[in-house]
């Protein structure tokens, strides 16, 4: 209970405001498209020069957690995912803002963000010894099956097919092969300058997911209706603490699978969210809802996506191992201060790591707080014309797109990218296994060659990547998760084709 003696550093006047401030401003950056947690803690990092490192700490801690649930703003209001780890946010939650209950999604997302992010920072502070030793147990083979289990997913997460959801994924797989091969040095499909250096992934989450909708919102902006125009219902907090309550399933589903997925070295936000999705909706007794507006949804993927922000520190506080591209960064706001995470931290520092900690735990409740408090404020975005709607959220995206690398190129990919998902929607395909295919990619990619690498060395490539417990247990999950996912469709369409012969 160390950590405990700790906690009034928090509360002293400069640093529980340094905690406001970056809770705020991780709020506003993060439900802007194109700044990722990792790109808004990278941005404060300057500011902590003249700070005493714990309270650098608290200001980029801060920042981390709250940027995470404010992706879900942008996510829920435009479809516009703050960062990766918002995309199934997106799956459920703007569908709700559409039906007038985006004050309603943002309260839900918000209260669990602030109950997964709670849980993840209390594992952190209890458990950190022994879940190190085991986030050590992930290889190379392991983080490649882990990165095919995601794959899987995607099948599960297009509500019209499950073929047309692997053809989605299977093409963000390709996306992500474009540029140099990082291994051997050569070109692959390196049509255009722009993609020399690859596809970078927050570009291309901006296009797949925002100019589909600016073209749809131009394409409705003269034409809309009266009754079109949708009524901003007002949301009292009351009953959304209650809904949460009540979706106490999805709420633990999703807290576990983050707070296991987040103490992985390099998986990340976006899996978390996206698998808590997919397990949520199979283990939910109203499946079918899923991808129509349903609360469990938004619950599941927020939840994940902040539990996992504790954990995913582990590794570095006490390996001096990043977890996470944004751990990386927060490693470097160590280093700049002349402090080396490791076994010896908590020894040599214990004033910093601990109040640094504490700050991340009473950062996810005042996140919380001011989340309520905008979400109606927020929720009002819906009342604006489409044509207006459709100008700003194309400027957002060509500023996004741009920001990332100042590069033109990334603002050519991202509309490419867009344009073609467009075509694709009308054929009824999905953006959000495409964007996973894109993100596991480079994951499934560098450690399949790493562990064939290990495995010409020591053993076979067969033995090294079938055998052993952890292997075997995350293969069954693969191909559960495919068979789970093809008789779930089957078992649909028959249901579908009785109602019809009934009717």
């Amino acid at each position: 209970m160390e950590f405990l003696s700790y906690m009034g550093d928090v509360f002293t006047p400069f640093n529980f405001l340094l905690l406001m401030v970056g809770t705020i401003g991780g709020l506003i950056l993060g439900a802007t498209p194109g700044l990722s947690p990792t790109m808004a803690v990278a941005l404060l990092i300057p500011f902590t020069f003249k700070l005493e490192p714990a309270q650098g700490l608290i200001l980029l801690g801060a920042a981390y957690t709250s940027t995470v649930a404010g992706g879900a703003v942008s996510a829920i209001l435009l479809k516009i995912p703050g960062a990766p780890a918002n995309i199934a946010t997106t799956l459920d939650g703007h569908t709700m803002a559409q039906k007038g209950e985006g004050a309603k999604a943002l309260q839900l997302s918000f209260l669990a963000s602030a109950v997964g992010g709670v849980f993840g920072v209390l594992l952190l502070i209890f458990l950190t010894p022994v879940l190190a030793e085991w986030a050590l147990k992930f290889g190379p083979s392991h983080l490649f099956w882990l990165a095919i289990l995601g794959v899987t997913v995607i099948g599960s997460l297009d509500s019209s097919s499950v073929v047309k959801g692997l053809l989605s994924g299977c093409i963000g797989l390709w996306l992500a092969t474009i540029g140099f091969d990082d291994i051997m040095g050569a070109q692959r499909f390196i049509f255009h300058p722009a993609v020399g250096g690859g596809i970078n992934v927050i570009p291309a989450l901006i296009g797949l997911f925002a100019i589909p909708q600016v073209i749809t919102m131009f394409a409705k902006g003269r034409t809309t209706s009266n009754a079109e125009v949708i009524t901003v219902k007002k949301s009292p907090i009351r009953e959304a603490v209650a809904e949460v309550a009540k979706r106490y399933r999805a709420l633990g589903i999703g807290t576990a699978v983050g707070s296991i997925i987040g103490l992985i070295p390099g998986v990340g936000g976006q899996i978390a969210g996206l698998v808590a999705y997919d397990q949520s909706k199979k283990f939910s007794p109203e499946r079918g809802k899923f991808g129509t507006g349903h609360s469990e949804g938004v619950i599941a993927a927020e939840s994940a996506n902040n539990a996992m922000v504790g954990p995913s520190l582990v590794p570095l506080l006490t390996l001096s191992i990043p977890g996470s591209p944004t751990a990386a960064v927060l490693l470097g706001g160590l280093l700049i201060h002349g402090i080396f995470p490791g076994p010896d931290l908590f020894n040599n520092h214990p004033d910093v790591a601990w109040t640094f900690i504490n700050s991340m735990l009473i950062g996810q409740i005042l996140m919380c707080i001011f989340g309520l408090y905008v979400a109606g404020l927020a929720a009002s975005v819906a009342r604006v014309p489409h044509s207006v709607m459709a100008a700003v959220v194309l400027g957002l995206a060509v500023f996004g797109s741009y920001s990332v690398q100042h590069s033109m190129g990334d603002v050519y990919v991202m509309a490419s990218l867009g344009l073609g998902m467009y075509c694709l929607e009308r054929f009824g395909f999905s953006a959000a296994p495409l964007v996973l295919g894109l993100i596991l990619g480079p994951i499934a990619e560098a450690n399949f060659v790493q562990g064939s690498m290990i495995a010409n060395a020591t053993s076979s490539i067969g033995s090294y990547f079938f055998t052993g417990k952890l292997n075997v247990t995350l293969i069954a999950i693969v191909v559960l998760s495919v068979a789970y996912s093809a008789w779930m469709e089957l078992r649909n369409r028959r249901f579908t084709s009785k109602e019809e012969i009934i009717g």
